[in-house]
């Protein structure tokens, strides 16, 4: 049995331990309510890009982009990791990770050699430990993103794509060096559920998956004798809808990652709030533990002396 000294220092270090959790858990929860906030007002804009896209396609006359066209006999396909860059969030990043390996390995056996990218330094390390090739990565930004931050990684993406396999592409900073290009822009990163939910999610960001819809207007049953029939709006682009949708597919890779960026940062500060309050309260339980056994020995010793001065009291009156 631990000495009465030894449970002491057990319980202080738990205290001290209990302090960082606690300080780690509140601050978590801080985070949370701010990164919903920014997810929230982003999403106008990323519905309303993708409404006016939609558009675009649906006008188009020829929907021959490389964004929106998907490539025969694909070679090399990019995978976008996006973790976290420190740890103490439960399983946030080993959940990431696994869905990447199997999205990697349905790559691989569908004939495309994968191309990893990462954003975060949890998944760096991952794959530098393993002395596995990260093609670029990027890091400091995970917990509160700013579209600044992920711009350089969308250009650089977007233009090898573009460039497609067989053609180089040149690595985001100066003297960086070149890279193959690749037919497919694949995502992986942790989708915000609630609070005590957060699913990796895989997504396929280029080529595009466009819906085409139609805007009817139902102009009434004294005009229109058939209610199958309808009136399509009419949309004049300036300049043609080719040109528009050119400019602007770039633009709704780049709102759709960032918004993935968005969803991940609320999803680490769930998932760290989940696993701090869990070692909070794992921490005051194995210090109410410790302290009965302290106090258990304690009353043991006292027991003893009792006991023993006792002892002598009757030895000296003999």
């Amino acid at each position: 049995m631990a000495t009465i000294r030894e449970l002491r220092s057990r319980i202080r270090s738990i205290q001290s331990t209990k302090k960082i959790t606690k300080a780690q858990e509140l601050i978590a929860t801080s985070r949370i309510t701010k990164a919903q906030a920014r997810v929230a007002a982003a999403r106008p804009y990323s519905e309303e890009i993708t409404r006016v896209v939609t558009t675009l396609a649906s006008a188009s006359s020829s929907l021959d982009s490389p964004l929106l066209t998907a490539r025969e006999n694909a070679k090399r396909a990019a995978v976008l990791v996006v973790t976290s860059d420190s740890g103490q969030c439960g399983g946030y990043n080993s959940n990431v990770l696994k869905e990447t390996e199997e999205l990697l390995s349905l790559l691989r056996s569908e004939g495309k050699e994968p191309v990893v990218y990462v954003m975060g330094r949890k998944g760096i390390g991952y794959y530098t430990f393993r002395e596995r090739p990260i093609a670029a990565s990027w890091s400091g930004f995970s917990q509160q993103p700013a579209f600044a931050d992920s711009a350089e990684a969308v250009r650089h993406l977007v233009d090898a794509f573009l460039a497609g396999s067989g053609e180089q592409c040149p690595l985001p900073g100066e003297d960086a060096g070149q890279v193959e290009g690749f037919d497919e822009l694949h995502i992986v990163y942790t989708r915000f559920v609630s609070m005590l939910t957060q699913k990796p999610v895989v997504r396929r960001m280029a080529p595009i998956d466009i819906e085409f819809e139609m805007e009817h207007l139902d102009m009434g049953d004294d005009i229109l004798t058939d209610g199958a029939d309808k009136v399509s709006a009419e949309v004049e682009f300036e300049p043609e809808a080719d040109e528009l949708l050119d400019a602007l597919l770039p633009k709704y890779v780049a709102s759709r990652i960032f918004a993935a960026l968005l969803d991940s940062a609320a999803s680490e500060s769930a998932a760290r709030r989940t696993a701090m309050k869990a070692a909070t309260d794992n921490a005051n339980e194995l210090e109410k533990t410790l302290s009965r056994q302290a106090n258990a020995a304690r009353q043991a010793q006292i027991t003893q002396e009792i006991s023993e001065i006792v002892g002598g009291v009757e030895a000296l009156a003999n």
